[in-house]
Protein backbone atom coordinates (compact mmCIF):
# COMPACT_ATOMS: atom_id res chain seq x y z
CA UNK A 1 0.00 0.00 0.00
CA UNK A 2 2.63 2.21 0.58
CA UNK A 3 4.55 1.93 -3.00
CA UNK A 4 1.08 2.87 -4.23
CA UNK A 5 0.47 5.71 -2.47
CA UNK A 6 3.71 7.54 -3.21
CA UNK A 7 4.36 10.14 -5.25
CA UNK A 8 6.95 9.21 -7.23
CA UNK A 9 10.29 12.07 -7.80
CA UNK A 10 12.93 12.32 -10.14
CA UNK A 11 16.78 11.81 -8.94
CA UNK A 12 17.62 14.89 -6.98
CA UNK A 13 19.23 17.26 -9.08
CA UNK A 14 18.58 15.71 -12.10
CA UNK A 15 16.86 17.94 -14.78
CA UNK A 16 13.74 16.30 -14.71
CA UNK A 17 14.14 17.48 -10.29
CA UNK A 18 13.87 21.27 -11.71
CA UNK A 19 10.63 20.91 -13.84
CA UNK A 20 9.16 18.41 -12.12
CA UNK A 21 9.23 20.83 -9.02
CA UNK A 22 6.66 22.89 -11.02
CA UNK A 23 4.78 20.01 -12.08
CA UNK A 24 1.56 19.00 -10.23
CA UNK A 25 2.51 15.64 -8.85
CA UNK A 26 0.23 12.43 -9.21
CA UNK A 27 0.49 9.15 -6.65
CA UNK A 28 0.88 5.76 -8.40
CA UNK A 29 -2.36 5.03 -7.10
CA UNK A 30 -3.48 8.30 -8.21
CA UNK A 31 -1.82 8.21 -11.45
CA UNK A 32 -3.29 4.71 -12.26
CA UNK A 33 -6.94 5.60 -11.40
CA UNK A 34 -5.98 7.94 -14.00
CA UNK A 35 -5.15 6.23 -16.67
CA UNK A 36 -7.75 3.59 -15.60
CA UNK A 37 -5.49 0.58 -15.16
CA UNK A 38 -6.39 -1.88 -12.78
CA UNK A 39 -5.27 -1.11 -9.47
CA UNK A 40 -2.23 -3.69 -8.37
CA UNK A 41 -2.53 -5.68 -5.46
CA UNK A 42 -0.19 -7.96 -3.61
CA UNK A 43 -1.62 -11.29 -1.67
CA UNK A 44 -3.22 -10.71 1.63
CA UNK A 45 -3.47 -13.75 3.34
CA UNK A 46 -4.25 -12.38 6.98
CA UNK A 47 -6.92 -9.50 5.90
CA UNK A 48 -8.54 -9.24 9.29
CA UNK A 49 -4.89 -7.94 10.42
CA UNK A 50 -4.34 -5.96 7.61
CA UNK A 51 -7.65 -4.48 8.42
CA UNK A 52 -6.77 -3.63 12.51
CA UNK A 53 -3.99 -2.00 11.03
CA UNK A 54 -6.09 0.36 8.62
CA UNK A 55 -8.15 1.31 11.41
CA UNK A 56 -5.38 1.93 14.24
CA UNK A 57 -4.23 4.86 10.76
CA UNK A 58 -1.21 2.80 9.71
CA UNK A 59 1.06 5.53 10.89
CA UNK A 60 1.35 8.40 12.79
CA UNK A 61 2.09 11.99 12.14
CA UNK A 62 5.42 13.45 13.63
CA UNK A 63 5.08 17.06 12.62
CA UNK A 64 6.34 16.92 9.26
CA UNK A 65 6.84 13.09 8.99
CA UNK A 66 5.34 9.78 9.62
CA UNK A 67 6.54 7.15 12.10
CA UNK A 68 5.33 4.04 13.10
CA UNK A 69 2.69 3.25 15.38
CA UNK A 70 3.98 3.27 19.03
CA UNK A 71 2.69 0.74 21.71
CA UNK A 72 0.55 3.48 22.91
CA UNK A 73 -1.41 4.11 20.48
CA UNK A 74 -1.89 0.05 19.74
CA UNK A 75 -2.93 -0.27 23.11
CA UNK A 76 -5.44 2.62 22.61
CA UNK A 77 -6.64 1.11 19.77
CA UNK A 78 -7.47 -2.58 21.49
CA UNK A 79 -9.02 -0.51 24.94
CA UNK A 80 -11.09 1.21 22.40
CA UNK A 81 -12.35 -1.06 20.32
CA UNK A 82 -12.61 -3.87 23.28
CA UNK A 83 -10.08 -6.23 21.35
CA UNK A 84 -7.44 -7.88 22.76
CA UNK A 85 -4.60 -8.51 20.24
CA UNK A 86 -2.12 -11.62 21.09
CA UNK A 87 1.27 -10.38 21.98
CA UNK A 88 2.31 -11.70 18.59
CA UNK A 89 -0.11 -9.66 16.90
CA UNK A 90 0.20 -6.75 18.47
CA UNK A 91 3.83 -6.67 17.33
CA UNK A 92 3.49 -7.91 13.61
CA UNK A 93 1.31 -4.71 13.30
CA UNK A 94 3.97 -2.56 14.80
CA UNK A 95 6.65 -3.87 12.45
CA UNK A 96 3.77 -3.52 9.17
CA UNK A 97 3.81 0.38 10.77
CA UNK A 98 7.44 0.25 10.59
CA UNK A 99 7.72 -1.22 7.23
CA UNK A 100 5.36 0.70 5.71
CA UNK A 101 7.13 4.03 7.02
CA UNK A 102 10.19 2.21 4.86
CA UNK A 103 8.66 1.70 2.06
CA UNK A 104 6.98 4.94 2.20
CA UNK A 105 10.59 6.23 2.30
CA UNK A 106 11.90 4.22 -0.32
CA UNK A 107 8.64 4.14 -3.18
CA UNK A 108 9.43 7.63 -3.63
CA UNK A 109 12.16 6.59 -6.34
CA UNK A 110 10.01 7.05 -9.72
CA UNK A 111 12.70 3.90 -10.49
CA UNK A 112 11.65 2.22 -7.19
CA UNK A 113 9.54 -1.15 -8.28
CA UNK A 114 6.51 -2.45 -6.90
CA UNK A 115 7.52 -4.92 -3.76
CA UNK A 116 5.62 -7.62 -5.00
CA UNK A 117 5.50 -9.07 -8.55
CA UNK A 118 2.53 -7.84 -10.63
CA UNK A 119 1.81 -8.57 -14.64
CA UNK A 120 1.99 -5.00 -16.51
CA UNK A 121 -1.50 -4.85 -18.55
CA UNK A 122 -2.12 -3.82 -21.98
CA UNK A 123 -3.10 -0.85 -20.65
CA UNK A 124 -0.61 0.27 -18.80
CA UNK A 125 1.90 -0.12 -21.60
CA UNK A 126 -0.44 2.03 -23.30
CA UNK A 127 -0.19 4.66 -21.18
CA UNK A 128 3.09 4.68 -20.78
CA UNK A 129 4.26 4.67 -24.57
CA UNK A 130 1.84 7.94 -25.09
CA UNK A 131 3.88 9.51 -22.16
CA UNK A 132 7.00 8.58 -23.80
CA UNK A 133 5.33 9.92 -27.11
CA UNK A 134 4.64 13.52 -25.62
CA UNK A 135 8.11 13.81 -24.04
CA UNK A 136 10.21 12.48 -26.71
CA UNK A 137 8.15 13.60 -29.94
CA UNK A 138 4.79 12.33 -31.69
CA UNK A 139 6.97 10.17 -33.92
CA UNK A 140 6.75 11.53 -37.33
CA UNK A 141 9.55 10.27 -39.87
CA UNK A 142 9.03 12.68 -42.25
CA UNK A 143 12.36 13.46 -42.74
Amino acid sequence: MAWLNATPKPPPGSRRDDANRQAQRLSRIDQLKKDKAPIPMPPNPAPHITGWLIAMGIVQPTGMSIAALGWAEIAGWQQSMCIRLTPWEASLLRNLSSAYVAETRRAESELCSAPWQVAVTQREIDAEMARLELVLGGGDDDE
